[in-house]
């Protein structure tokens, strides 16, 4: 019986490791990566634009989340010794910059387009183009907005990051956040929308 325990822990084993295996193989296809990045069995690239140069990572960068680049735009950079957690997402149809040494807690959103149109006909037409041709080539009235991270930031878990801000360095956004305006370098930050609540060592 032991025996039989083992045999199939291996084996489950080594599909865990195949299954991660094969991910980090597929992942990499589309982006520009360093040394020692990694991407995990729950970790997905949609480089729409298909150009590998849109997504960046630096060296020993752990992805357990998705990142996205859509066809109209969009170029994510993220430096060396990130961590992206499982269930976070980010999405750009302009510039997601992510600095060194920064870590994103697991179901973080972060987004630097409001991904559909304002106008109800335009974004009903824009939607069955979509459905019917694809991700469409231009932003049309799309608003987009470039997001900065700047090094040592900690984005605690279900925070979301909106358009057109910036993070300075060493910030900590609390859990549940919504980022809506720039943050300060070595703040605390949590609420919704996320105003400071204190300011730490430096």
């Amino acid at each position: 019986m032991r025996l039989i325990y083992f045999v199939s822990y291996l084996i489950r084993g080594g599909l865990r490791k195949l299954s991660h295996f094969i991910s980090d193989l597929a992942c990499k296809n589309d982006v520009v990566f360093d040394k020692g990045v990694r991407f995990t069995a729950t970790a997905k690239v949609e480089n729409i634009s298909k150009n590998r140069n849109n997504i960046v990572i630096g060296e020993r960068t752990i992805i357990e989340g998705r990142l996205l680049v859509f066809n109209y735009g969009g170029k994510i950079q993220i430096g060396k010794n990130v961590y992206v957690g499982a269930g976070s997402q980010i999405w750009s149809g302009e510039s997601v910059e992510i600095g060194n040494n920064v870590l994103i807690s697991h179901n973080v959103n972060i987004i630097d387009t409001n991904s559909h149109e304002i106008d109800h006909i335009e974004r009903e037409e824009r939607y069955n183009a979509l459905i019917k041709y694809g991700h469409p080539k231009d932003k049309a009235s799309i608003v987009t907005g470039k997001i900065t991270i700047e090094d040592n930031v900690w984005i605690s878990f279900g925070s979301i990051i909106l358009k057109n801000v910036k993070i300075g360095k060493g910030a900590i956004i609390g859990a549940g956040s919504m980022v809506t305006k720039d943050v300060p370098p070595f703040t605390l930050v949590a609420g919704n929308p996320a105003v400071v609540i204190k300011t730490l060592k430096v």
